[in-house]
């Protein structure tokens, strides 16, 4: 089963980073393979909400939908998302974002999950760690895009 964890140095406020990961429905807007993107629902909890959402991931041939619960803790900065429905066996993901004393923040990126299609399993080990890299490259760009370039 495939997992990533990074850790990046980057030069915006942690709150600037949170925001822009929490914004799910916005995804199909900047990130590989995201078609599109539905909230289900929202529900607050103490000190966040959790969010259903769905995601449409096409990838060649293959498109496939999968529903996600994501806990946004606002205060503590953290996002932390588990698998609903869809053509996982598992996934599960987490984000954490700290302000650094010399300035941006530290962000922070986890992802491990299994897909049930063999087929697509294969396919996406081939070239999971490339994938992972252009997706927090994705997230980068959009921070950019978003707050302007920083030296």
């Amino acid at each position: 089963m495939p997992s990533h964890h990074e850790t990046r140095v980057m030069p915006y406020t942690a709150q600037q980073m949170y925001d822009l990961v929490a914004d799910v429905a916005r995804y199909p807007e900047f990130l590989p393979w995201n078609s599109a993107a539905r909230i289900r629902s929202r529900t607050p909890i103490p000190g966040g909400e959790v969010m259903e959402a769905d995601l449409v991931i096409s990838f060649k041939v293959f498109r496939e939908r999968f529903g996600s619960r994501v806990t946004l803790l606002p205060g503590a900065r953290r996002i932390e998302t588990v698998y609903i429905d869809g053509p996982f066996k598992h996934m599960k993901s987490h984000w954490a974002f700290a302000d650094r004393a010399e300035g941006g923040c530290a962000v922070e990126f986890h992802v491990d999950f299994e897909f049930r299609n063999a087929i697509l399993q294969g396919i996406i080990g081939v070239v999971f760690n490339e994938a992972m890299q252009r997706v927090v490259r994705a997230f980068e760009k959009r921070a950019e895009d978003l707050y302007g370039k920083r030296a």
